[in-house]
């Protein structure tokens, strides 16, 4: 496995490997816009394709994680990312990590917190707002659960 920052040679890629993962290349957090074209990452090749992937941006002294998908799981994949974004983060002198994931995603709440982030914020029926910025949002998500709310986890660096 090879772990790579995005960059000139691989966006093309990311972005695809991205729009196969998310429907599309934009991303609605919190009732914003993100575009994943633009976002920084580390992706994870095995024999020349992504078999995983971190985004993220850094505005200041916060770290948000944008993305994090893992096609092989149970390898340790996702949680090699996190200990590269935590590097990455305090490199940049940040104060702070943020996730935030839909209240379907029970892998990511269970995966976020057994790695130490904590669950700080619920942003109630935020899925009403992103579904108009990104009306390919479904209404129902993983196991079946109405998907409506999303769910900010922290990971205090200080």
């Amino acid at each position: 496995m090879e772990y790579i920052f995005i960059n000139s040679e691989n966006r093309s890629d990311i972005n695809s490997f991205i729009a196969s993962h998310w429907l599309t290349t934009k991303m609605i957090i919190r009732g914003n816009i993100v575009d994943m074209t633009q976002v920084d990452g580390i992706a994870v090749y095995e024999n020349s394709e992504i078999i995983a992937l971190l985004t993220y941006t850094i505005s200041g002294n916060l770290c948000e994680i944008i993305s994090l998908d893992s096609l092989l799981e149970g390898r340790g994949i996702a949680t090699e990312l996190i200990k590269k974004i935590l590097s990455v983060a305090r490199q940049n002198q940040c104060s702070k990590i943020i996730a935030i994931t839909t209240n379907d995603n029970i892998n990511a709440m269970r995966f976020y917190q057994k790695r130490g982030f904590d669950m700080v914020r619920l942003y109630h029926n935020a899925l009403d707002i992103s579904r108009k910025l990104k009306p390919e949002i479904p209404f129902i998500g993983e196991n079946d659960i109405p998907l409506q709310h999303e769910i900010e986890f922290e990971y205090d660096l200080v």
